[in-house]
């Protein structure tokens, strides 16, 4: 099985959200659409995928290979798709974390401020997205609401955020939310789609179980195709033992990002199956407010991984 080299702005299908779709175009065909769009749900929902169909639709009305509505699709040669794909369209910008910074920099919003107080290319209508905009700071943030205050005509503002996180009141008040959730089976069956095959064979029920995402069964498959690693059979706590063996929280970019989690989860089960419950809830205290430290201060995680593995899974 190839690599899924699935981003939100290459994936051509829409699935689980064409009704958002639908009511959200209908609003723009009739001139309604609000210009400042919310989207908030989980990480890995599908929300930017809606916001680049959405920008698609917008952009490729009046080109030879429009959206195609009854397909909730893409067209291979629409030009607009290309563009984006390329980080080249003249009437779209996007702002999102770069690179390994943890932050959206203040430096950012006023590049695009810039953007948004230029004229559009041949009067079109403009987007500016935002995604993960939890990770906006309170510098960017403010900057941020005086531009989405009073924006320029034309130009629409789709702002996307994880809703496991916060972000301010005074800006989802301003904007037309939707909340975008997926029930577990609905995530199987979309990536069951994308992949053409059962995930169930590639990767095991115990691992499974602990996500409710596309976007996370996807990077996990990625994962072990990238790593050389057979989940199909592997419980949670030999996964944890081989991130930390093979220091894969060093390597790949969706470990390093999840496994605080894993390492709760693992910590959570033990307390519904072993019987000295008072020692469990002591290392889970423990070692949750050790990551909080790690987290909060950049601290060197390899020591915490070696004692959680020497004190929890050894054993």
């Amino acid at each position: 099985m190839n690599l899924l080299e699935l981003r939100s702005n290459n994936q051509k299908q829409l699935f689980n959200f064409e009704n958002i779709f639908l009511n959200i175009i209908k609003l723009y065909d009739k001139k309604k659409l609000p210009n400042k769009i919310l989207f908030s749900g989980p990480k890995g929902t599908g929300k930017a995928t809606l916001a680049y169909h959405l920008a698609n639709y917008v952009f490729s009305k009046k080109e030879k290979f429009p959206y195609d509505i009854n397909k909730f699709e893409i067209n291979d040669l629409n030009k607009s798709y290309k563009l984006i794909l390329n980080n080249a369209h003249p009437n779209f910008h996007l702002i999102d974390v770069m690179g390994d910074k943890k932050i959206i920099e203040i430096s950012q919003v006023r590049q695009m401020i810039n953007y948004a107080n230029k004229t559009a290319f041949n009067n079109c209508e403009r987007i500016v997205l935002i995604d993960n905009a939890e990770n906006l700071n309170l510098n960017s943030l403010n900057a941020l609401l005086k531009i989405v205050e009073e924006p320029n005509d034309n130009i629409y503002f789709i702002i996307i955020f994880d809703s496991n996180k916060k972000i301010i009141n005074t800006l989802k008040s301003r904007c037309l939310k939707f909340n975008l959730f997926l029930t577990f089976d609905q995530s199987v069956d979309t990536v069951n789609t994308i992949i053409k095959k059962n995930i169930y064979d590639l990767v095991s029920k115990d691992l499974i179980n602990h996500y409710n995402t596309t976007g996370d069964f996807i990077n996990l498959i990625n994962f072990s195709l990238l790593s050389k690693v057979d989940l199909s059979e592997m419980s949670l706590k030999n996964f944890l033992i081989n991130l930390i063996d093979e220091k894969h929280y060093k390597k790949d970019i969706f470990i390093k990002n999840n496994i605080y989690k894993y390492v709760e989860f693992y910590l959570l089960n033990l307390m519904k199956f072993k019987n000295s419950k008072n020692k469990i809830r002591f290392l889970y205290k423990n070692f949750i407010n050790k990551v909080h430290d790690l987290k909060k201060f950049n601290l060197d995680d390899e020591s915490f991984f070696i004692e959680f593995k020497a004190k929890v899974l050894d054993e």
